[in-house]
């Protein structure tokens, strides 16, 4: 009886965990920018404090890089999006590892960060393709 009186009375579903129009890879996109730009500005200096202070909001970024892809795949990604495009779970872990310690954490080459943002660039374009199809 109890049980009956708490079921909700509808039902609702949807591909993500909220309305549509809130996840976007251009979040990823603009922190993985700024990771490949501080690379670039950490080669071209000498300065010992500038480059620890380029190194540090390098880490910050790549971090954000990683929180707002895995945003994506937790949140926004749904197995009917795997089924489609078996290659996301690669995608992603590449993309991730890119942000991570393996590369813009890791790392002050700016063709890691060109890697990164191609990575972010593929994810995207599959984001879209999704949002056009829902």
């Amino acid at each position: 009886m109890l049980a009956r009186l708490l079921r909700p009375k509808h039902e609702a579903s949807a591909h993500c965990d909220l309305p549509c129009g809130v996840y976007d890879p251009a979040q990823a996109r603009i922190e993985a920018e700024s990771v490949k730009a501080i690379m670039k500005k950490y080669a071209d200096s000498d300065d010992p404090v500038f480059r620890t202070r380029a190194l540090i909001i390098k880490e910050q970024r790549a971090e954000l890089v990683k929180h707002h892809l895995w945003v994506l795949w937790t949140d926004y990604f749904k197995p009917p999006h795997l089924e489609q495009y078996p290659q996301l779970h690669q995608l992603f872990w590449d993309a991730t590892k890119l942000a991570g310690a393996a590369g813009g954490k890791g790392t002050v080459d700016p063709a890691q960060g060109d890697e990164l943002l191609a990575k972010i660039d593929e994810i995207a374009k599959i984001f879209w393709e999704t949002k056009a199809a829902a």
